[in-house]
């Protein structure tokens, strides 16, 4: 099979798992929303419903380790591939944080912050692919992650639960993901520039070494 056609493969593991994870997202959505506006046939369900979306939303996280690490473990990487499963993970996480901020688990500036980030950050990745550069991510980056996918589910639930205060410790976790997001955003962006100046200056250097050559 020719790379191209490789490239262009959609029927695989990891791609199928990033479709369970797209259709788990109007799930959750619809879930959160029933918490709030429970018609009369879901009412015996009621208090179930936030431990339902809880569970749904980190099944569908989980699929976000499995299709990465069956596309390396299997040298299964598609343009397409490629493209759908960062998508999947910010409507995922983004839908997520906006009904968690309409049944009042969140602070509005709270969700200000890790939606505008999300958004910058995947400017800022765009301009690193054009630029033929790579930025690794900083720690701060995959911390704020693990404390962001740790609090969204606990503030599904938003009760105490096995002997946990899940409310307020998804809201203190949610704080510091806010916090950490923006350090991440500024660890990334100074090293963006560096990377950025590093391979201007290689090019122009290039540029001036060929002309050299010419003459």
């Amino acid at each position: 099979m020719e790379k191209h056609d490789l490239d262009l493969e959609i029927d695989n593991l990891p791609n199928r798992l990033t479709f369970f994870r797209m259709l788990m997202i109007p799930v959750v959505v619809l879930t959160l929303y029933f918490t709030k506006v429970t018609p009369d046939w879901l009412m015996p369900y009621h208090k179930y419903l936030g431990h339902i979306a809880c569970w749904i939303f980190v099944a569908a996280s989980i699929t976000d380790f499995f299709d990465g690490y069956f596309a390396r473990k299997y040298n299964i990487v598609t343009v397409f591939g490629s493209f759908l499963d960062p998508i999947a993970d910010k409507f995922l996480v983004v839908s997520s944080l906006i009904m968690l901020l309409a049944l009042d688990r969140v602070h509005s500036i709270v969700v200000i912050i890790l939606v505008l980030r999300e958004m910058y950050m995947t400017s800022l990745r765009l301009l690193a692919m054009t630029e033929e550069i790579s930025v690794p991510v900083s720690s701060w980056g995959k911390w704020k992650t693990t404390t962001q996918m740790v609090a969204t589910p606990m503030l599904m639930v938003n009760e105490t639960f096995l002997w946990i205060p899940f409310d307020m410790v998804g809201t203190v976790l949610m704080y510091v993901a806010a916090f950490l997001s923006l350090g991440s955003a500024i660890l990334y962006s100074i090293s963006m520039i560096k990377k950025l100046r590093e391979n201007r200056l290689e090019k122009k250097k290039l540029k001036k070494q060929r002309l050299k050559g010419e003459t």
